[in-house]
């Protein structure tokens, strides 16, 4: 993420709250290398955006469960369509 992007001004708007949470120093790291390469605007922006992603993610997973309990799971096929379309294969 870039300074002035659209993560980092949702982060900017609305109430936030303040608190101390223990990470691993690689974790740490990584964070403050974001915003020393300018990809986040601060820690608190970089563990924010990563949260929400982590959300994202989490609702993805629930509709491709919700998918495959309709439709059935992924064909071999499915999957090389797929594969073919991504520009995985």
């Amino acid at each position: 993420m870039r300074v002035g992007s659209r993560q980092e001004r949702r982060y900017a708007r609305g109430m936030t709250t303040k608190i101390a949470i223990s990470l691993p120093d690689d974790l740490v790291a990584a964070a403050r290398q974001a915003v020393a390469d300018g990809r986040a605007a601060s820690v608190s922006a970089f563990v924010a955006d990563a949260i929400e992603e982590h959300g994202r993610y989490e609702q993805l997973t629930v509709l491709l469960s919700e998918m495959a309990a309709e439709a059935g799971p992924p064909t071999d096929d499915d999957r090389k369509w797929a594969r073919r379309t991504l520009g995985l294969s």
